[in-house]
């Protein structure tokens, strides 16, 4: 892979990864656009450590209180501190890696057209928009239950097809659900490690079952970039959220819809 396409798609990544404007769906387009070939399993992996590696570093702390909390909650038998988070992070993470277990093949073989690219994109940028219109969004994480964390998972799940948004459906689900913006997109960046690490680590055994060549050049540039990108995302989406709220991100997709319409579909 030349260094250059490293690097692109590197940022692309680590953009679009945890921006709730779909990760995949620009993967999808930008070598359709550019005439490339496709990145090939190994880049993915890189591109997903990369991303993995900016989300567990931008959120060590919570990370580190979620852990050690959910050791002491299993030691004592009740829920200490951040102990019941984890519980339910770990319950919607299911959801995703049962439909990924089951249906990837599926989705990679017959969902990775522009036409589901241009509906998903559309349809879920919408979706998005009046779930951040509409009033009493005042919940916290603390007041999330079972049933929540499920139908977020569900939600997640749901974003395997791509130009959906792993990030935009979890967002979604949680504003419906009735959480403040700031608890539905820090719920669903902690979502994002375990999901996360369990596609790289289907990616990593897909690379060590294959004969297939690593260029670790690319491979190292590739993660680096979208490590750097991911972490300046995670940052001034965080910081920008509750002033512009979702609905950059809405008329972004709104626009790219329009552009992949009239770029592939007329």
């Amino acid at each position: 892979m030349d260094l250059i396409n490293a690097v692109i798609l590197g940022i692309i990544q680590g953009i679009t990864e945890f921006l709730p404007i779909s990760s995949s769906a620009h993967l999808i387009l930008a070598p359709l656009v550019a005439g490339w070939k496709d990145q090939g399993v190994a880049f993915d992996l890189a591109v997903h450590i990369g991303t993995l590696l900016a989300v567990l570093l931008y959120f060590k702390n919570d990370v580190t209180n979620l852990i050690y909390d959910g050791f002491c909650s299993f030691q004592h038998r009740q829920f200490v501190g951040q102990g019941k988070i984890l519980l339910l992070l770990i319950i919607a993470t299911v959801p995703a890696a049962l439909v990924g277990l089951l249906l990837m093949d599926l989705i990679d073989e017959q969902l990775r057209s522009v036409e589901v690219v241009f509906f998903t994109t559309l349809g879920f940028g919408l979706l998005l928009g009046w779930a951040d219109w509409r009033p009493n969004q005042q919940r916290d994480l603390s007041s999330l239950r079972l049933k929540d964390a499920l139908l977020v998972g569900i939600a997640q799940a749901f974003a395997l097809i791509p130009g959906t948004s792993r990030s935009g459906a979890t967002i979604t689900a949680s504003l419906l659900l009735g959480l403040s913006r700031e608890a539905a997109s820090r719920f669903s960046f902690l979502l994002a490690i375990p999901i996360t690490s369990l596609a790289a680590s289907a990616k990593l055994l897909e690379v060590g079952a294959s004969d297939t060549h690593i260029d670790w050049l690319a491979f190292l540039v590739g993660g680096v970039t979208s490590f750097i990108m991911a972490l300046t995302a995670i940052h001034f989406f965080l910081k920008w959220l509750n002033r512009f709220g979702m609905w950059p991100y809405v008329v972004y997709r709104i626009i790219l819809a329009a552009l992949i319409y009239f770029i592939f579909l007329t």
